[in-house]
């Protein structure tokens, strides 16, 4: 049988393989677009009044988060829309005394949910219906004494927030305010999730259900103090019940809700932020309509994937 011989060696000049690719080096265009991207991004954080109004808005954005999931998991959402409106006349009560805005703003605000207490106990008024009738007057009785107090600072900030102007003394507030109700939520996590889930249940337990009501209540007041610095009066209860809400749409466990609530109410703080510089409109604005918007896609997904589970 005839076998063939080893192959003949290839022609001078001739290929053997055929080489590959060679990787493009980026041009100059990508990089000029990489960089201005990136000065664009970085330009609102060279300055120093954007860099406070980040940090108060981030962290009121995760202070308000963290209860937030708490108000949505007890059904205290109006609750929160009354405490966040019905601190209006005592920040103009303090101003008027000389007295720092976050006092009067967190007596106004247990006085408030004293006064609802009483309406409900001691009238045939329903709950929602004296959150109504009390932080409605409250907060109504605030805008007369905003009109009429002679002042040489625009009380209208008030209402909707100066977060790009936020004083020393303000900027301490909002910290040190929102360490300790950090510190108590982590301390009372626990007691404070069963009363939520079930208070018949905790009460027979042994737990101090009236404490717990009244930590949640002084917890939710301090709050909308801190919220009154970043987003103002009116906005106030979008904070305490946007974050929560949007985190009980995308899970049904209590322990992720308090990790995915805080994470995107400090996106949307960065994003509003950034935005209201490169726009040049509100800050607090923003950060509400980017809260919303995280709402409405969250909202979106479920329904789709319910629709692709059915």
């Amino acid at each position: 049988m005839h076998r063939r011989g080893p192959a003949p060696p290839p022609r001078p000049g001739r290929r053997t393989h055929r080489p590959g690719p060679h990787p493009r080096e980026p041009g100059p265009h990508v990089w000029r677009w990489t960089r201005v991207t990136w000065e664009l991004l970085a330009e609102p954080w060279q300055y120093t009044f954007m860099q406070r109004a980040l940090l108060v808005t981030v962290v009121a954005s995760v202070v308000c988060a963290l209860l937030s999931c708490w108000l949505v998991l007890v059904g205290w959402s109006l609750m929160g829309d009354a405490v966040s409106h019905s601190v209006l006349p005592g920040v103009v009560l303090a101003y008027l005394a000389g007295l720092p805005f976050a006092i009067g703003a967190f007596v106004m605000g247990l006085g408030a949910v004293a006064l609802i207490g009483a309406v409900r106990q001691t009238t045939r008024v329903k709950e929602d219906a004296a959150i109504g009738v009390v932080f409605t007057t409250l907060f109504a009785l605030g805008v007369v004494l905003v009109s009429v107090t002679p002042s040489q600072v625009d009380l209208g900030h008030i209402l909707v927030g100066n977060v790009l102007g936020v004083s020393d003394e303000a900027l301490a507030q909002v910290l040190l305010i929102s360490a300790a109700v950090v510190l108590v939520v982590l301390v009372q996590r626990r007691d404070l999730t069963h009363w939520a889930f079930d208070r018949t249940h905790a009460h027979v337990v042994g737990l101090p259900v009236n404490r717990l009501r009244w930590t949640l209540l002084v917890l939710l007041a301090l709050t909308a103090v801190v919220a009154l610095q970043a987003v103002g009066v009116v906005l106030a209860v979008a904070m305490l019940i946007i974050p929560g809400a949007t985190a009980h749409l995308l899970t049904d466990r209590f322990s992720r809700m308090l990790v995915v609530a805080p994470t995107l109410a400090a996106t949307c703080a960065v994003v509003g932020t950034w935005g209201s510089y490169v726009l040049d409109v509100s800050s607090a604005g923003l950060v509400v309509v980017a809260q919303g918007s995280a709402f409405a896609l969250a909202w979106g997904a479920v329904r789709v994937r319910g629709r692709a589970t059915a």
